[in-house]
């Protein structure tokens, strides 16, 4: 496997190359990443086949200025974090953004765990859409985690850990975990299922989300694009057509695609 070229990474999320593996290194990466590199399944509703080959997602990310989904950001993000000299372990988990604790999501997200010796552990997610974090949690069980963006913290219930962010004055479930490693197999698995099977609801609904300035974060789920401040109230409106979602997807994502691209979808209705 090629190693993941530094340099191209770095000028992509137009940060220095860090000359030490830091705990601020690691939150400035995660806020840049976050910053520039959107996320989007736009590639599954076009029906192009998602590759997790690092050679595709380098070729993808960085060098078509694309974005992606958390099986292709998190395998870039652990891949440079690993060249930087970080110890960092791949991590399986259930993602439960809008999802009450009686339902159980598939175990279709990636993250990882960064081990920093006398500095402790800590996780870092650049691939969970609207609400990636922008900053390196510390793992720490009840310790709020003040980010650029909404405070984290981590919580105990059912025999796992949840991710919570601060949206309003309400801890919202981002996603539930138990620390078990998610190995390329199981990642090859789980992102067959987010592209491809029926029922994944990237398959259903047109996505885009990228975190600017501010607190502020920009997000697009079909036709309906969201500001939400840092105070986590968003003001929506609704595209019109097809020719405004392009628009949008290349001023405020920087995805651009040609004149009269169809995104075709359940959600995306004109």
């Amino acid at each position: 496997m090629t190693p993941v070229d530094l340099d191209a990474y770095f000028a992509r999320i137009h940060l220095p190359v860090p000359q030490a593996p830091t705990l601020d290194a690691l939150h400035a990466l995660a806020h840049a990443h976050v910053s520039a590199i959107p996320f989007e399944n736009l590639d599954v509703l076009l029906g192009r086949p998602i590759s997790l080959e690092l050679e595709r997602i380098v070729g993808k990310l960085i060098h078509d200025e694309r974005g992606g989904y958390c099986f292709e950001q998190n395998s870039l993000l652990l891949e440079v974090l690993s060249a930087l000299g970080y110890r960092v372990t791949p991590l399986s988990a259930r993602v439960r953004i809008q999802r009450p604790r009686d339902y159980t999501p598939p175990r279709t997200h990636l993250f990882a765990r960064v081990d920093l010796g006398a500095d402790g552990i800590w996780l870092a997610d650049v691939g969970v859409g609207g609400l990636s974090p922008t900053a390196a949690l510390a793992f720490v069980p009840g310790v709020i985690n003040r980010t650029p963006h909404e405070p984290r913290r981590f919580v105990r219930g059912d025999g796992c850990w949840f991710h919570q962010a601060l949206l309003g004055a309400e801890w919202a479930d981002v996603c539930e975990f138990t620390g078990e490693e998610m190995p390329p197999i199981d990642r090859e698995v789980a992102n067959w299922y987010t592209s491809a099977h029926p029922q994944s609801h990237f398959r259903n609904r047109l996505i885009a989300a990228r975190s600017a300035p501010g607190g502020v974060r920009h997000t697009l789920v079909n036709r309906e694009v969201t500001v939400r401040g840092p105070d986590g109230v968003g003001d929506t409106r609704v595209l019109r057509d097809p020719d405004e979602l392009l628009d949008v997807l290349a001023g405020t994502f920087g995805l651009r695609f040609p004149a009269g691209t169809q995104f075709r979808c359940e959600g995306l209705v004109w």
